[in-house]
């Protein structure tokens, strides 16, 4: 049973895959992939600026806490000059509470320049794809095209037989020799009715010479002459 499930699960995916394939058109998919590409472009680069301006603020957290560092710094040198041990105390600690916090903020501002180099990197190499199928876009759809073309061509090479020349002159010679034999025919019968006529009129002429012999004996005799209805 669970073999045939498979075979049943294989065949509808085939199935599937083969509509899939036939409803696909190239060019709508080269332009599909055209401007999702576009769109990751535009996704990226929103990315990667957030990403800068994010290590700018690192550069200027850094920047600032090692400045207010340097400050507590002095500050604890002049209560130490003043005599004031626990001025100078609390300007220490705020003094290194500012090293460390520059120190982070160091640490994180080297993380987000790998990361913003990467993007950066990873920006370039998705417009270099994107420009790459941007020009090579009409040579493939040309391709599709003329692939198209040529099958279309073979198709209706497949489906419409050729005529061949020399069959169809024999049989147009066919013909003619039947036109030729029903016209010799026609003449032949045209005679024979024209001959018969002719036939028929020496049949009546006989006749006539007969009955005209018959008169003369009859007149020569000199036996009676025969009435009409006898």
């Amino acid at each position: 049973m669970a073999g045939i499930m498979d075979r049943l699960a294989r065949l509808i995916r085939a199935n599937v895959n083969d509509m899939i394939d036939q409803a696909e058109d190239p060019e709508k998919m080269i332009d599909q992939i055209l401007r999702e590409m576009n769109e990751s472009i535009v996704m990226a680069r929103a990315q990667v600026a957030s990403m800068i301006a994010q290590e700018k603020e690192l550069e200027l957290e850094a920047a600032e806490t090692s400045k207010l560092a340097g400050e507590w710094g002095r500050k604890a040198e002049r209560a130490v000059t003043a005599g004031k041990d626990d001025l100078a105390r609390e300007a220490l600690r705020r003094k290194r509470d500012n090293e460390e916090n520059s120190k982070i903020y160091g640490e994180q501002l080297g993380v987000q320049t790998q990361a913003v180099t990467k993007l950066k990197e990873q920006l370039r190499q998705i417009e270099a794809k994107y420009q790459t199928t941007l020009g090579a876009r009409d040579s493939l759809v040309a391709r599709q095209r003329r692939a198209r073309s040529q099958r279309q061509v073979a198709e209706a090479i497949v489906v419409v037989t050729p005529l061949d020349p020399s069959s169809e002159l024999d049989r147009m010679e066919r013909k003619i020799r039947g036109e030729e034999a029903y016209a010799m025919a026609a003449l032949e019968v045209g005679e024979e009715s024209f001959e018969s006529q002719f036939q028929a009129l020496e049949a009546e002429s006989d006749v006539e010479d007969e009955l005209a012999e018959l008169k003369r004996s009859l007149g020569a005799g000199g036996s009676p002459s025969l009435t009409a209805g006898n």
